[in-house]
């Protein structure tokens, strides 16, 4: 049976270590500032706003909202960014996606100041996870605590071992290849058109799945001793928990893939603690650049 990737534990330790660095920086006078924007009513993105709201309040931070009604225009999203981006006392500025259609996320996104673009999705922070500048970017925070959770199990130096990372989005797949090919694995991406996508699977001493697809990697897919990250959270019918109710899975069939791999994360309790705990700590991060003063190491 596969050692269990506990993403719970490992996110409190980062925000324990998130809440001594802010502590030591308001010693000087600097208080780390997040401010999030959520433009409408999306049920699910009030929750993940107001838990991220919470959880910097809880690490000490100077914490912002900012609730826009659905209606709002493109422009006036803008400026409120345009207005954060000067603004000293916030550090990190948070766009809850997705946005209604009438606005354009990638002009959203692209406004943002990189210094303050703690999900890492500015094209100046692409670019330089993309040439391995990684003491200066900021990367996004799926990714991140995906990495940090394997560091635990193969440590830093992943040289001599085979990745695979299903899945080639913006958000978690490009990064997460980027960040494998800085820490010298060598590094495949698979998708949707990849031909005979099991075998390539077979492959990997590192399997990251984040396709989205409920149990779409099989026990059959994984390499004995592989290290396994599920990146997927997809909700699915339980009918043995009553009707109309459901139960979270990953990209995994976690049942069958913990029998082959070595180490693996489960879903929920895996990478999903890892993003916000990573948010946090990419926001004080902005905080001690903009003093002059060295992050400290997660």
């Amino acid at each position: 049976m596969a050692e269990i990737i506990d993403g719970k534990s490992i996110a409190e330790d980062v925000v324990a270590k998130v809440k001594q660095g802010a502590a030591a920086l308001s010693q000087t006078g600097v208080v780390p500032g997040l401010a999030v924007v959520l433009v409408g009513e999306d049920p699910a993105s009030q929750v993940y706003v107001a838990f991220k709201s919470r959880r910097a309040k809880e690490c000490g931070f100077h914490s912002v909202q900012h609730t826009l009604p659905v209606d709002t225009d493109e422009d006036t999203l803008v400026k409120l960014i345009e207005e954060l981006n000067v603004d000293k006392a916030i550090h990190g500025i948070l766009v809850q996606l997705p946005l209604p259609a009438h606005i354009d996320a990638g002009r959203i996104i692209q406004t943002i100041s990189p210094d303050k673009d703690v999900d890492g999705f500015h094209f100046i922070n692409v670019g330089k996870l993309g040439t391995g500048e990684l003491g200066t970017a900021f990367v996004p925070c799926t990714p991140a605590g995906a990495m940090l959770m394997l560091e635990r199990v193969r440590g830093k130096d992943l040289s001599g071992l085979n990745a695979v990372v299903i899945g080639r989005s913006n958000i978690v797949g490009k990064p997460m290849a980027n960040l494998l090919l800085a820490a010298n694995a060598t590094v495949t991406i698979a998708h949707s058109r990849t031909s005979d996508l099991p075998a390539i699977a077979r492959t990997a001493d590192i399997l990251v799945a984040a396709v989205g697809r409920p149990e779409m990697v099989r026990g059959d897919w994984v390499k004995p001793g592989a290290t396994v990250i599920d990146v997927g959270i997809n909700r699915i019918p339980a009918p043995e928990k009553g009707e109309g109710k459901t139960r979270l899975v990953g990209d995994v069939a976690f049942a069958e893939a913990s029998e082959k791999a070595g180490a693996i994360t489960p879903v929920p309790g895996g990478v999903g603690p890892m993003t916000i705990a990573m948010l946090m700590a990419n926001t004080l991060t902005s905080a001690c650049r903009s003093a002059g003063i060295e992050p400290p190491v997660l």
